[in-house]
């Protein structure tokens, strides 16, 4: 494969089986009765790599993608032998996505969220005028802000204010890129809101979340990196969890593997982990429940802003649809780990020390999320394990560089009166 053509591929609803066509920015179906996810059904059984060249593009057989942007990168896997020397893990992979040039890592804003953005970005169809909308902890922000100001894409992100210090960037962005912020004590659930207002405006369109099959779709590339360096199928996936899109990307990359026939044949048990106290997902999984257990909107906030691993603190994570995080851990086996913050900082200090490179909180999450399930006897010491370190090297980048930071146009509330027209006015 060494000439690009748009993908080809069919959606499949998870709850009915029903395929259908993508006719533009679909992000359910619409002839489904109750909540469930759509999946990309892609005509290549069995994946070609494309040139190292193409950055994440390589994996674009599975990626519903339309073009190719400029600037991207791929997740780097390798065997771990140090920090796997210092757990007992012989067979340790870590799946590195971040900066980290030594290893092959080019991703400027230190974080896996690149893989979202170059994938959802490359999804937007021909002709497209409205303005891209997404609401995001900080991370998610950083990457689709590089990402379409590079590429001359207008997007609005809605942060919580509390979290603004993430979106640093190496140059200044271009003017297509707004910000809009609920106010300090916000979360990530007032900047959806926030959000989702704007997108009651004809100017505006959603970018979906886990419904959208090309953020799923650019995450799984991490699972299709380590299956590539590997050579099969890894037995366990870690990951820290904040909405757990990307453990339910990872399951469907999994079962894609297994249909191309050349990975192996076995489904990986999934690890995904929380930062305590804020444990939505562990709680109702837990106690059994494919609801998530009922929580007091004031009490769950709390919660959030309380968590070091700021960018886990999803309230209305794709838990219980059909297709989500309950489905996926039900199918492939596996446990929801925590860890907090104290263990954040222990785990930072590990992986520095190990492997040689700074981790962002909520992969050190991911990192304790392991440990307890080796240490519980959940996983065998000898089995292939998948580490998805999903940012690092922000503190070496930001050594090595002058950054610039994005402040915000707007400050305000869902519910404050002209809220919408003030935000369609930043686009004239």
């Amino acid at each position: 494969m060494n000439s690009f053509e748009p993908t080809k591929y069919v959606l499949e609803t998870v709850a009915t089986g029903r395929r259908f066509e993508d006719t533009g920015w679909m992000l359910a179906d619409p002839q489904c009765s109750e909540p469930s996810l759509i999946r990309a059904i892609y005509d290549k059984k069995q994946i070609e790599f494309g040139p190292e060249a193409w950055g994440i593009y390589t994996f674009a057989d599975w990626m519903p993608v339309r073009r190719m942007l400029k600037g991207s990168a791929p997740t780097v896997t390798y065997h771990s032998e140090k920090l796997g020397a210092r757990l007992g893990l012989p067979n340790l992979w870590i799946a590195f996505s971040g900066w980290w040039p030594e290893k092959g890592a080019a991703m400027s804003t230190a974080s896996f969220k690149e893989t979202e953005a170059y994938s959802v970005c490359a999804h937007i169809p021909d002709g497209e005028k409205r303005v891209l909308v997404v609401s995001s902890a900080g991370n998610t922000a950083r990457a689709f802000a590089k990402v379409c100001s590079e590429n001359n894409i207008p997007l609005l992100l809605s942060v919580p204010e509390e979290n603004i210090g993430a979106l640093w960037f190496e140059k200044p962005l271009n003017d297509c890129v707004k910000l809009i912020c609920p106010p300090k004590g916000s979360d990530y659930f007032d900047a959806i809101a926030l959000g989702d207002a704007a997108c009651t405006s004809k100017k505006f369109f959603a970018e979906g979340g886990a419904k959208n099959i090309a953020r799923r779709d650019g995450m799984a590339t991490t699972v299709l990196s380590a299956a590539r360096a590997i050579g099969r199928i890894p037995d366990a996936y870690f990951q820290a969890i904040g909405s757990g899109t990307g453990t339910i990307a990872a399951w469907e990359a999994n079962l894609r593997l297994i249909g191309d026939g050349r990975f192996g044949s076995h489904k990986m048990k999934l690890f995904p982990s929380q930062n305590v106290p804020f444990l939505p997902m562990h709680n109702a999984w837990k106690a059994g429940s494919r609801p998530l257990l009922p929580m007091d909107d004031e009490a769950a906030r709390k919660q959030a802003l309380q968590i070091d691993a700021k960018v886990l603190s999803n309230r209305r994570p794709p838990y219980s649809l059909r297709g989500g995080v309950f489905d996926a851990l039900s199918d492939a086996g596996g446990d929801i780990e925590k860890a907090d913050n104290d263990d954040i900082r222990a785990m930072q200090q590990l992986f520095l020390e190990t492997e040689g490179i700074d981790i962002h909180p909520a992969a050190a999450v991911a990192l304790q999320g392991m440990i307890n399930a080796f240490e519980a006897g959940k996983v065998a010491k000898d089995a292939v394990a998948m580490l998805n370190i999903t940012g690092g090297g922000e503190a070496r980048f930001k050594a090595e560089h002058a950054c610039h930071y994005l402040q915000p146009s707007l400050i305000g509330n869902a519910s404050d009166p002209g809220i919408v027209e003030k935000i369609e006015k930043l686009f004239l």
